[in-house]
Formats: structure tokens, C-alpha cells, sequence
């Protein structure tokens, strides 16, 4: 006994004197920023809008694509929504406290054309990120989160009001766009910092376009609460011309817009397939059934919408067969396995089980790991704004003509985007191509749209705002939170059954944990925090 004391007290100086020996240098802190480069950090920032498995499965699928109807959700079985709001929740906050390094050190560095215009670039993606979160959960931390790691006061950040947020939001990407210097020589350390740039790879005049578009989708998404703010961002983006993502020109199609290309990116947008294949509930709806075909014949003779191809397919026996998106009690259950790895073999492609009685998501566009994009915002979705703002008379003057005009450019961009991109969509393990396994009949263009709905064909005033919503609802196919967030704002988006009632996400468990009071007084300002209650720009 005695020898093991003595072995133990030798032990334990050794420990004191490895503990005391060199501190300073052993008591760095791991988590901070003493060596990450400004383009690693800003490569983080880039990389947080990767959609995670958990936000795609437990969010996307099992709510966004129901509340939007976008798709039929066949059946609620999982319920573990925290699962996803945790996961988006921590996927931004994680990130933050880097933005907030980038910030302090462009501050520190002496004011260069190339460290403006690196400040501008990451002032632009996290806006959209923050817009992103905000527009989910309403009020949430943001004046003082991500400061932790400089001041422990701010471990315990207060909640800002979605109003404050958005117009300090809105205001970053008007700097950001006015102060953006897309003609300057490319220099270091923006050269080397540019090589981080996964988005738009070093091209300044596409961010200024990324931000001048999204203060067209942020203005017009507040402007039922703040008509005056709203219209003077709108007007001064189009009257001045300011550079936004363009799907048409006077010219022709252009097809511009912001998006993550996993291919060009470098990595691997593997957790879709997973996402679908392991939730397995979302099927083709009759709500945008009924959106892409003028009657419900099986064998598809209805379909006049070439999208109808890229985002759905046929079920086990080749019909399309769409999900009732208000099931009766006697409707049959869907099953099948539409989603599963097998179909990346050819001899196997068309085998989607004997239960799969309703037209799934077509399996290329969530099993491409490499040119199906995760999509920010396309420049149809630009048009589609401008029609809404010609034909409302938001920040412009109202006129009918222009409003067409925009209109008639959203839906030629947006499907002429879908093909061209379907085109490129491969199976990984077999490197199946969608042209090759998908056929889409040669008279189904823009034009078969148009002739359907193009606004001469809308017989009020109110149905052309119906189509104007109805085209940018679906271009956001892939983009559920956005279609949410647009039949929230608007009441108008195609919908069967009950007005939507669902405005809101609840915050994560982990804030009530962690954050209790701010959280607590959130919920209190907010009204509650179940789903109904509506978030402050919801009319």
C-alpha cells in the first residue's frame, strides 16, 4: 500500500509540473480563432447552408412540403420535429461566432478595396442565412449572439424583433451592394480569400446581384407591415437598375441564379437521398397535380408543364397517380420503395415496389449527388417579384404591362432552369443520366405553360395575382421554406382543404435549456409558441 501511495504522489507532481510547465501556450483556447485563415473561416460560413439530413427529413419532408403543398405528406409518423430545429438552430449559432471573427479582423485591417469587398461578400451570405432563420421562428438572438467567445456577458444572448432584424438585415445588403467594388484589380489577400468563395467563386458582380435580389424578396416579404420601407427598397432597385439575377433578357435566357453546386463545390449532397429515402412519405399531390395537368387522365395526356416530369414520375404501374392532398377514410395507404439505392442500377431503375400506388418525387432530383444544386434563389423568382410589384404598385407605379412582361420572363427562365438542369442530373453509382431514362414529350415547353397560364387567359384582376403566385410557388419546389414562407405572406398560394394555419416554427428544446429567460420573454412578446401563432410580417 505504501509503495502504491508513493507511485501515486509521483504520479500526480508529474501531473502538476505538465500542467504548469509552458501554461500559457497549453491554456490557448482550442475554440477560438489563433489560426484559422479569413478564407477557411469565411469556406464555414459557405458551408452552413448545406442542408442538413435532419433538416430535410424532420422539417422539410414531414412539415414544410404539407403546410406549402408542394407534395402530400401520406402519412405523419415521426412527430421528432425538434430533431430538425435543433439542428438548424445549431447549424447557424455554430457558424455565427466565425462571422463575427471575420468581422473584427476586416475591421482591424487596413480599409482596401479587396477587404471591403470581403467584408460585403460575408455581410450578404449571412443575411440570407439569418433571414432564413428568422423567417422559420420569428424573434430570435441575434444584436448579441455569437460573441460568446469575446465576452462571457453574451453566452446568454438576447432575442431581437423580426421587424428590427429585417430592416438591419436590409440595410447590410444595400451597403453591401453600394460599396462592393466589382471592377477593382484582384489583389491579395482577396485572390487568395476568393478561392473560399464556393457560391459565386470570386465573381463581385454576381454577389451585388445576390444581394440586390434578395432585398427584393425580403421588402416585398414585409411589405404588408411596412408598405413605405418596403416600396422605397423595391423602388430604388428598379428604377436604378441595380444589378439582381437575371432569368431572361431582352435577348434571350440567361439562367442566372444563386445556388451550391456540389460538383463545383467539392463535396458530396448525399444526405437528400436519405432524408427521403428513410422518411419515404412524400408523394406527388393533387394540389400541384392540378397546377401541372388540365385533367387527371394517368396516362399523363394532361400534362402541360415539362416540370411535371422533372419533379414527379410514375408509380409502380406507369401512371400518374397523385396523393388526394386532403385523404378521405377510404383512401389507400401509400407505400413502396421509390427511394431506395437499388433503382441506381439500371436493370433495377424501374422497380419502386408493388405498394407504390402513387406517383413519388422523381428520383433523380434527390439522388444526384453532384448537379442537382442546393438552390438559394433562381433569377425567375426575381421576375416573379417585379410582376407582383408592377401589378400591385409596390414601390412602383402600377402597370399592367410590365407586370406581364415579368411575369411572361419568370416562367420562361424557370422552366427553361428546371430542364437545363435536369439535363445534367446523374445516379452515383451508376451514372444513369436523366435524359436518358427521362422522357419529356417535345411539346411541352415555356409556351405549353403560357398557353394555360399566361395572365391573358386569368379572367380577373385577382386570378392574375393567383398566377403570379402560383409560378413562383412552384419554381421554389426545392425551396419548401420558401413556398411556406410565400403561402404564409400571401393566403393565395394553390391550396386544397382548410386555409393555412400553420405560421411558425417553436424553438428548439435546447434554448430553454440553455437561454431560459430570453427565451421565456420571446415566447411572451410573440404571443405563444405554438404554430399558430403568426410571425410579425404574416398579414
Amino acid at each position: 500500500m505504501k509503495i502504491y501511495i508513493n507511485l501515486l504522489l509521483i504520479s500526480f507532481g508529474f501531473l502538476i509540473t505538465s500542467c504548469t510547465k509552458d501554461f500559457e501556450k497549453i491554456d490557448t483556447n482550442t475554440q477560438g480563432f489563433t489560426s484559422a485563415s479569413d478564407g477557411s473561416l469565411f469556406n464555414g460560413v459557405i458551408q452552413s447552408l448545406v442542408l442538413t439530413g435532419n433538416e430535410q427529413f424532420y422539417i422539410n419532408n414531414e412539415i414544410l412540403y404539407k403546410q406549402s403543398q408542394l407534395a402530400a405528406l401520406t402519412r405523419e409518423a415521426w412527430g421528432n420535429y425538434t430533431i430538425g430545429t435543433e439542428d438548424i438552430w445549431k447549424s447557424y449559432y455554430k457558424v455565427l461566432p466565425s462571422a463575427r471573427e471575420l468581422d473584427k479582423r476586416f475591421d482591424s485591417y487596413k480599409q482596401t478595396p479587396s477587404i471591403t469587398n470581403m467584408k460585403a461578400m460575408l455581410k450578404i451570405v449571412m443575411a440570407y442565412s439569418t433571414f432564413k432563420l428568422t423567417d422559420l421562428f420569428g424573434d430570435i438572438p441575434y444584436t448579441d449572439a455569437g460573441f460568446g467567445f469575446q465576452d462571457l456577458k453574451y453566452l446568454h444572448p438576447k432575442y431581437d424583433k423580426q421587424r428590427d432584424i429585417y430592416l438591419s438585415l436590409l440595410n447590410d445588403l444595400k451597403w453591401a451592394d453600394s460599396t462592393i467594388n466589382d471592377t477593382t484589380a484582384r489583389v491579395e489577400p482577396f485572390i487568395t480569400f476568393s478561392t473560399f468563395d464556393k457560391l459565386f467563386r470570386g465573381d463581385l458582380h454576381k454577389w451585388r446581384k445576390f444581394a440586390n435580389s434578395l432585398r427584393l424578396r425580403y421588402a416585398m416579404r414585409m411589405s404588408a407591415k411596412e408598405p413605405e420601407i418596403a416600396g422605397a427598397a423595391i423602388k430604388e432597385i428598379i428604377e436604378n437598375e441595380r444589378p439582381v439575377l437575371l432569368g431572361y433578357s431582352f435577348t434571350g435566357p440567361v439562367l442566372e441564379s444563386a445556388c451550391l453546386w456540389p460538383a463545383v463545390s467539392g463535396f458530396k449532397n448525399s444526405s437528400v437521398n436519405w432524408s427521403f429515402r428513410e422518411h419515404n412519405g412524400l408523394r406527388m399531390g393533387s394540389n400541384i397535380w392540378h397546377q401541372l395537368s388540365e385533367n387527371d387522365s394517368v396516362d399523363g395526356r394532361g400534362i402541360f408543364d415539362s416540370r411535371a416530369y422533372i419533379f414527379f414520375e410514375v408509380d409502380n404501374k406507369n401512371l400518374w397517380h397523385p396523393y388526394p392532398q386532403v385523404p378521405g377514410p377510404n383512401t389507400a395507404s401509400s407505400g413502396g420503395i421509390p427511394y431506395g439505392e437499388h433503382r441506381d442500377d439500371a436493370g433495377n431503375f424501374s422497380i419502386k415496389g408493388e405498394n407504390c400506388i402513387y406517383s413519388p418525387f422523381n428520383y433523380f432530383i434527390i439522388r444526384d449527388e453532384d448537379y442537382m444544386p442546393i438552390i438559394l434563389m433562381t433569377g425567375a423568382e426575381v421576375h416573379f417579384i417585379k410582376a407582383e410589384a408592377y401589378f400591385r404598385g409596390v414601390g412602383v407605379g402600377m402597370n399592367t404591362d410590365m407586370a406581364d412582361n415579368e411575369y411572361m420572363n419568370g416562367i420562361n427562365s424557370s422552366v427553361e432552369w428546371w430542364m437545363t438542369t435536369a439535363e445534367k442530373l446523374k445516379l452515383p453509382l451508376s451514372g444513369l443520366a436523366f435524359k436518358d431514362m427521362v422522357s419529356i414529350p417535345k411539346g411541352l415547353n415555356a409556351a405549353s405553360v403560357l398557353n394555360h397560364f399566361g395572365s391573358w387567359n386569368a379572367t380577373s384582376d385577382d386570378e392574375k395575382l393567383r398566377f403570379i403566385y402560383t409560378q413562383r410557388w412552384l419554381d421554389a419546389f426545392r425551396q419548401p421554406w420558401e413556398a411556406y414562407a410565400e403561402a404564409r405572406r400571401t393566403g393565395i398560394t394553390p391550396r386544397e382543404g382548410d386555409p393555412i394555419s400553420h405560421f411558425r416554427m417553436p424553438y428548439p428544446p435546447s434554448e430553454a435549456q440553455y437561454n431560459t429567460a430570453n427565451w421565456q420573454a420571446a415566447i411572451a412578446s410573440q404571443g405563444g409558441e405554438t404554430p399558430d401563432v403568426k410571425i410579425w410580417w404574416i398579414p
